[in-house]
């Protein structure tokens, strides 16, 4: 199945994005491992965010690379279900983890006193486990509905393969399909961003009824959130767009830009976000540089 456009002239920039991702996500990932400080709720969900975003890039990059190498424009059928399967859960993980910290942050702000009991240890590795079984779960039911389709060609326009682009080469009847494509969408994407909207709604509406000490920690604690949802969400619907609609008069390069923008920006810009604007993650940052220093 070729994947997509002439991209092998920007080998090098595949590679740096991938090493900087590995590096970034890794780094913060540690950090929040052997710190009992942040052994928080939040920096908990945070970790599970580097965990996803290591995941769907590996999906993509380790793969793209070895054509890249090789001079290749093809994959078979097997890996290429086997991406599809890997970037439909990061994205179905991706939207789930960010509207757990969403509810994570709505009891933090709106109501601080009864947070503890809110969000206790037990709860919290429950909604980490949730975030990951449920997406695996519903990709599997898809994935088992596209790969007994009949297909009547082997050629997909994307540098990736996703599920939407083989069920389009499909010959058989594709209803059954379109429908749980269709609830899987509202499932796992339109569901929790509505969440996402809602708590962001009751979280301004304290702010702005609240201190100014509130404003602050909500200032502090949801920017680097709400950055990232609003990335992913940019993301998404370029990929959307772009999967939907015919982009034969789009240039090549923004193409594979807005092709590869959800899963390389994303898992690079969500640790620079938390890693400059969370001011425990920043200060024990610093203090490890200077004790390397030293």
């Amino acid at each position: 199945v070729p994947v997509g456009p002439d991209f092998f002239h920007l080998q090098p920039l595949f590679l740096s994005l991938y090493l900087s991702v590995i590096a970034a996500n890794v780094l913060l990932i540690v950090l929040i491992c052997v710190n009992r400080s942040l052994h928080e709720p939040m920096y908990l969900f945070l970790c599970s965010l580097f965990v996803n975003e290591l995941y769907g890039s590996t999906g993509l990059f380790p793969l793209l690379l070895f054509q890249i190498l090789k001079d290749i424009h093809t994959i078979s059928a097997s890996f290429c279900f086997l991406q599809i399967y890997i970037i439909h859960t990061y994205a179905c993980v991706e939207f789930t983890i960010l509207a757990i910290m969403s509810y994570d942050r709505y009891l933090a702000i709106c109501y601080p006193l009864q947070y503890n009991q809110h969000m206790a240890s037990h709860k919290v590795f429950f909604l980490v486990a949730l975030s990951w079984l449920c997406p695996f779960i519903v990709i599997i039911v898809l994935m088992s509905l596209s790969a007994p389709l009949q297909r009547c060609g082997n050629i997909i326009h994307k540098v990736y393969c996703i599920n939407y682009s083989i069920v389009k080469l499909a010959c058989s009847d594709t209803t059954v399909n379109n429908i749980y494509g269709l609830i899987l969408t509202v499932m796992v994407i339109l569901v929790p961003f509505c969440y996402i909207v809602y708590t962001y709604m009751r979280i301004l509406k304290v702010c702005f009824s609240g201190s100014k000490q509130t404003r602050h920690k909500a200032v502090s604690t949801c920017t680097p959130h709400l950055a990232s949802v609003i990335n992913f969400c940019f993301g998404a619907c370029f990929e959307v767009v772009q999967s939907r609609f015919n982009m034969d008069n789009v240039p090549n390069m923004l193409r594979i830009f807005l092709s590869l923008y959800w899963l390389t920006c994303q898992p690079l810009f969500n640790p620079l976000m938390y890693g400059l604007n969370m001011s425990k993650i920043r200060i024990i940052c610093k203090n490890l540089f200077l004790f390397r220093l030293s």
